[in-house]
């Protein structure tokens, strides 16, 4: 993403502890749900029956208001910290729980969190309750910034996931994590934007996430955090914050980016599945030294949807599914927003300077 005046980072600290936020593997359409407050406790349980016992209050979670006590309380017992040791340092990230069977669990977060790890080190979650396990890495993809790992530890509470392709520019959300070790923080905010291009890492890591932007603190911390609605489901997988770029600021200034929930389920069901993941492709080169408006293509990969369609070399791209993209890193980001085997419409400016639309079947290739 360009921004001029602002760099964007991973939002990720080494060197401290760090708690993280809540996934799930389920999902519910519903626009309420119903939990029971423990009396003595305030701890928060999801009642599918709509009763509760003696020793609970019924209460429904949901509709178009957001009671962040309530929600803060559901998705905190699902909250675990993650924790790397490795030859090149030690840091720390956030996780969620994402499936967990009687005998283990999936816990989702960025590839950033876990990176120095994959060749040597060691990795451990902590639960909220303190209790910590030794994780495994069951694949990653740093091109979307995800990762899962595996802990032999079952039982593990996992909350709704939500539907990301349903929330709007204004909606309430709350960011959950543990930004410079504050354990199961929850700042509140808003979805400021929708689509927007943002691009992180060094050049033989860089992530294109078509994120989500958020006005509720992201800081230092709180990679691999939860973004969640009303009802406690999760939209967004946090992962990166803008900061001035003289490096004055290098915390939050309100802008804070997370990983659409819709694009990051399909990556982690892959890496569940076969331990890796698929990234879509267009088949073309873009053009880095291109400054004009869109992506300047220089060269087609044979085979691919691009050649196939008929786009010649030399052709600008200039939307796709009617979103515009203004230059070839927005392009990329739009892209991997769907699923290998897309048809995707595109228009580009042909060498001629005539405007025409294609469609263009995606093809894939492997993330690592």
């Amino acid at each position: 993403m360009v921004m001029k005046n602002f760099k964007v980072i991973a939002a990720f600290i080494a060197g401290a502890a760090i708690a993280g936020s809540v996934a799930t593997a389920s999902t519910n359409s519903s626009s309420v749900v119903k939990a029971c407050v423990d009396k003595r406790t305030n701890a928060l349980f999801l009642s599918p029956s709509g009763t509760c016992s003696s020793a609970r209050t019924l209460v429904e979670l949901g509709g178009t208001g957001m009671n962040s006590k309530t929600i803060a309380s559901l998705v905190t017992p699902s909250v675990v910290s993650i924790s790397v040791s490795a030859p090149s340092g030690s840091g720390t990230g956030s996780g969620s729980v994402y499936q967990s069977t009687s005998a283990f669990s999936y816990i989702i977060t960025n590839n950033h969190v876990i990176s120095d790890a994959v060749t040597s080190g060691t990795i451990k979650i902590e639960l909220t309750n303190g209790d910590q396990y030794p994780a495994t890495i069951v694949g990653r993809d740093p091109g979307y910034d995800l990762a899962v790992l595996k802990v032999q530890i079952g039982n593990l509470s996992a909350i709704t996931v939500g539907d990301s392709s349903k929330i709007s520019v204004g909606d309430s959300v709350l960011a959950i994590g543990s930004p410079l070790g504050l354990a199961s923080t929850v700042t509140s905010g808003i979805v400021s934007a929708l689509n927007r291009p943002v691009s992180t890492g060094t050049e033989d890591a860089q992530s294109y996430v078509n994120a989500i932007q958020t006005d509720a603190a992201i800081n230092p911390g709180n990679s691999g955090g939860a973004l969640v609605v009303a009802a406690g489901r999760l939209v967004g997988v946090n992962s990166a914050i803008a900061t001035i770029s003289s490096g004055a600021a290098s915390g939050n200034i309100g802008l804070g980016f997370s990983i659409p929930i819709n694009e990051a389920k399909r990556v982690i069901d892959e890496i569940i599945a076969t331990g890796k993941s698929k990234r879509p492709v267009l088949g073309v080169y873009f053009d880095p030294a291109y400054t004009g408006v869109g992506a300047k293509i220089t060269q087609l990969s044979p085979g691919e949807g691009a050649e196939k369609a008929g786009i010649p070399v030399n052709s600008v791209l200039r939307s796709i599914d009617g979103v515009k993209v203004a230059n070839s890193e927005a392009a990329i980001v739009r892209i991997r927003s769907y699923a290998p085997g897309a048809t995707v419409t595109v228009v580009v400016d042909l060498p001629t300077g005539v405007s025409k639309s294609f469609k263009v079947t995606l093809g894939s290739a492997p993330s690592l």
